[in-house]
């Protein structure tokens, strides 16, 4: 289940059900975790999946987070991404993808029973009942139950959309002609996304960093953040590579026609997240030329500590903040936020 919301007054402490993580996949619960509730908004469960009857509980106190650099992150664990995504739900959303996540756990390794099999279900009297990996979109889709009007792997249900505007065939190439593939729609949501690409020269290259900068008083959170330098290769003007000039230069362009691309909110950039797989944890086949090595920016500065900003790691699916002078890698989104 997933949502997403811009930040908002933070809560004093979120509690959510949880389910024993994969084996080395995620640090340990603690002080050291970010303020959840502080980046990314108020907290109001909402049902896709059945309830837990006896849950596992992680409770996240808030944590002040210090200015990170790049190479200083608090990673969240992409266990509790399910956590995250259970947050408030405006009625405009038109639905929340699942977690990618189709293995169940023990406490050192995979149970070994798919989620597709009836003994699955029947293990739920047992010792680690209630597990993400047996409900959802993606229990279905491993049942082969599950109807998209796309494709994607797991319960994630993707469309691709050309230059032109048009939704194209699965088999479709990204390419600079009209009807060549350059976005992709998420049809769970309803939001679009950009698609990166693999040349330097271009504006949508997927190696080109950016710190973040909002020059709006009424959604910066008090500071704009920096301007920036060369670091996209000369594709902005100025050379000042920040958030704020690659999404003017994305709607100069009308990328798939559209000129309302904007940087996403942190639960937005977590409905991308595939918890069941890792570097990068997205769906490859319908986000190529995803990297790694640093986070991707989200809109919402962190309200404890404006002069930083939440950001999504898609290494493993961890979320932090981190300092807004730092070069992160951006991925622009279009639709109704939430």
């Amino acid at each position: 289940m997933r949502h997403a919301a811009s930040s908002t007054t933070a809560q004093p402490h979120t509690t959510v059900g949880g389910k024993p993580p994969p084996t080395g996949s995620c640090p340990a619960v603690g002080a050291g975790l970010p303020a959840i509730a502080t980046i990314i908004g108020a907290n109001t469960p909402i049902g896709a999946k059945a309830p837990p009857t006896k849950p596992h509980h992680a409770t996240f106190h808030h944590a002040t987070l210090t200015n990170h650099g790049a190479t200083t992150m608090t990673l969240f664990p992409r266990v509790f991404l399910f956590a995250l995504l259970l947050a408030s739900a405006p009625a405009h959303a038109a639905g929340l993808p699942d977690t990618g996540q189709d293995t169940c756990y023990n406490d050192t390794a995979a149970d070994g029973v798919a989620a597709s099999h009836a003994a699955s279900i029947a293990r739920d009297a047992g010792s680690h009942p209630r597990q993400d990996c047996r409900y959802g979109r993606d229990a279905a889709a491993a049942a082969g139950q599950l109807i998209k009007t796309g494709a994607g792997d797991k319960g994630f249900d993707y469309s691709k959309i050309a230059n032109d505007g048009s939704t194209l065939a699965a088999g479709a190439a990204l390419g600079t002609a009209a009807t060549d593939w350059a976005c992709t729609k998420d049809n769970i949501t309803g939001l679009t996304w950009e698609v990166k690409v693999n040349d330097n020269a271009h504006l949508r290259h997927q190696g080109h960093t950016y710190t973040w900068y909002n020059s709006d008083g009424a959604t910066n959170g008090g500071n704009a953040g920096s301007t920036g330098a060369n670091t996209c290769n000369a594709t902005l003007p100025g050379n000042l590579c920040n958030t704020e000039a690659f999404v003017a230069a994305v709607n100069v362009a009308a990328l798939c026609t559209y000129t309302d691309w904007r940087i996403p909110s942190p639960r937005e950039l977590l409905t991308l997240v595939h918890a069941g797989t890792s570097l990068p944890s997205i769906d490859t086949t319908y986000f190529p030329n995803t990297l790694f090595a640093s986070p991707f920016w989200s809109g919402s500065s962190y309200i404890p500590n404006p002069i930083s900003a939440a950001y999504v790691y898609f290494h493993n699916g961890g979320t932090s903040a981190g300092n807004k002078t730092n070069v992160l890698y951006v991925r622009l989104v279009r639709g109704g936020q939430f």
